[in-house]
C-alpha cells in the first residue's frame, strides 16, 4: 500500500508565483526579459562584501558562524533604527530573512480564516501569496495615480485586520503616493481604527526627489514597517527588517523563532560591516543614476515603438512615468489581453509580466508590468521594438472587426 499524504485545505489555495513561472518560460537564450523584479547585478558591491567577509571571519568567525538571537544582530538593528526618519528604538527592529518573511510572519499572527484585510488595486503579488494560506477575505480598495482612494477605504476598511500598502514606487505600478494622500490616509486609518502594514523595499531608489515621509512616521504605534537590503545591497543575502509596535513585537518574534530560529548570523554581520562609514550614502546614488538612465531609455523607446492614437487612449498603448524604483505600468489598447499577448511576445524574444495576477479581484486584462533595471539600453531598444511589433500585429484583428462593424 502506498503512503498517502493528506494536505491541509489551505494548501489548495496556494499557487505558484506567476512571475516565477514566466521566468522559467523566458529563461532561454536570446530572450530579452522585462518580466523579473531582480535588481541589476551591476549594483552589487562585491569588493566591499569580499573585504567584509574576510574581516568578520578573522575577527569573530566563531560567533558569526554560530546560532544567534532571533531578534537579529544588535549592531545591525541599531543601524536600521538610526537610518529611519523617525525615532525608532532598536528593540523594535526585527531582522528577517528577506522582507518577504515579514509578510509571512504578519499573516500567521494577524490573520484568521475569513479575516478581512485591505489591499491596493493592484497590489504586490508576493503579499497576496503570503496572506492567502491564512485564508483571509481580501478586500481591494480603489487606487489612482496618487495612491489609495480615501473614500473607498473608509467605506471598506472598518473592522479589517490591516491595510497593506506600498507607498513608494509601488510594485507593480511604479506609482508613488503623494504627501496629501499620505496625510489623508494616515488620518483616515486612525479615524476608523485600521492598522497599516507599510512595505517599503524600493524607497531609497528615488531619482530626482526623495518621497514623502513614511506612513509609519506619522503613527508609529498604528503601523508595521517593512524594509529590505535586497535593493540597496544584494538580494542573495536575504536580509530584511520589520519595525514593530512594542505590543506586537513579542508574538511576531515567537513566529520568527518557529519559522527559522534566526536570519543567518553571518549574513547579518557581513552586511553590518559593509554598512559602516555611511556606505549607502555613497553607494545608493550610483544605483539611482543607473536606474534613472534605464527608465529614461525605456520611456523613449515606448514613445518611439508603441502604437498611439492621439486623443484616443482606448486605441493606444499608455504608460506612466515612475519617479523611482524598478517598474513602470502599461495598458494595452481595448480588445487586447496581456496574458494572451505574452506567448506572442516570447515568440519575438521579449517577455513581460501580465498585470492580472497583481489584482486581488476585478483584474484588468489590458495591464502589464515592465522592469527596466536589468536590461541594457541596447536590449531595451531591441525589446521595445519587438513588443511594439507584437502589439501592432495583435491589434490588426481588433481593428478589422471595428471597421467591419
Amino acid at each position: 500500500m502506498s503512503t498517502q499524504w493528506t494536505q491541509a485545505k489551505r494548501a489548495e489555495k496556494m499557487n505558484p508565483s506567476v512571475i516565477r513561472e514566466i521566468l522559467k518560460v523566458t529563461d532561454k537564450p536570446g530572450i530579452i526579459s522585462f518580466a523579473g523584479g531582480l535588481p541589476s547585478p551591476q549594483t552589487f558591491p562585491i569588493p566591499e562584501f569580499a573585504a567584509a567577509c574576510a574581516k568578520v571571519l578573522a575577527e569573530d568567525g566563531k560567533s558569526a558562524l554560530q546560532y544567534a538571537a532571533s531578534e537579529g544582530f544588535g549592531p545591525l538593528r541599531e543601524q536600521v533604527a538610526a537610518s529611519l526618519p523617525w525615532k525608532v528604538d532598536p528593540n523594535q527592529v526585527l531582522i528577517t530573512t528577506g522582507s518577504q518573511q515579514g509578510l509571512d510572519l504578519l499573516a500567521k499572527i494577524l490573520i484568521d480564516e475569513n479575516s478581512p484585510i485591505v489591499v491596493e488595486t493592484p497590489t504586490y503579488l508576493g503579499a497576496l501569496q503570503a496572506f492567502t494560506p491564512m485564508e483571509p477575505n481580501v478586500v481591494s480598495v480603489k487606487s489612482d495615480d496618487q495612491g489609495i482612494d480615501i473614500a473607498d477605504l473608509k467605506a471598506k476598511g472598518k473592522g479589517a485586520r490591516f491595510l497593506y500598502v506600498l507607498p513608494n514606487f509601488q510594485n507593480p505600478t511604479g506609482r508613488t503616493m503623494t504627501e496629501a494622500r499620505r496625510a489623508a490616509l494616515s488620518a483616515a486609518c486612525i479615524e476608523i481604527g485600521l492598522p497599516i502594514v507599510e512595505d517599503n523595499p524600493y524607497g531609497e531608489l528615488w531619482f530626482d526627489q526623495a518621497p514623502p515621509l513614511p506612513l509609519t512616521a506619522r503613527n508609529p504605534e498604528g503601523c508595521v514597517y517593512l524594509g529590505s537590503f535586497s535593493k540597496v545591497l544584494a538580494p542573495g543575502l536575504r536580509l530584511g527588517f520589520m519595525v514593530l509596535p512594542k505590543t506586537l513585537f513579542p508574538k511576531i518574534l515567537q513566529a520568527k523563532q518557529a519559522a527559522d530560529l534566526h536570519t543567518p548570523s553571518f549574513n547579518q554581520r557581513v552586511a553590518s560591516e559593509v554598512l559602516k562609514g555611511n556606505f549607502l550614502d555613497r553607494h545608493v546614488p550610483m544605483i539611482r543614476k543607473l536606474y534613472k538612465s534605464q527608465r529614461d531609455a525605456m520611456l523613449t523607446a515606448l514613445a518611439r515603438e508603441m502604437p498611439v492614437t492621439p486623443g484616443n487612449a482606448e486605441a493606444s498603448v499608455t504608460w506612466n512615468t515612475p519617479d523611482g524604483g524598478m517598474f513602470l505600468w502599461v495598458r494595452l489598447p481595448a480588445g487586447l489581453n496581456a496574458v494572451e499577448l505574452l506567448p506572442k511576445a516570447v515568440d519575438k524574444n521579449v517577455a513581460f509580466v501580465p498585470g492580472s495576477p497583481f489584482f486581488a479581484d476585478n483584474a484588468d486584462p489590458r495591464s502589464l508590468r515592465l522592469s527596466f533595471v536589468t536590461a541594457s539600453v541596447d536590449q531595451i531598444n531591441i525589446g521595445m521594438k519587438a513588443l511594439g511589433d507584437t502589439i501592432k500585429e495583435a491589434m490588426q484583428p481588433v481593428q478589422n472587426l471595428a471597421k467591419a462593424a
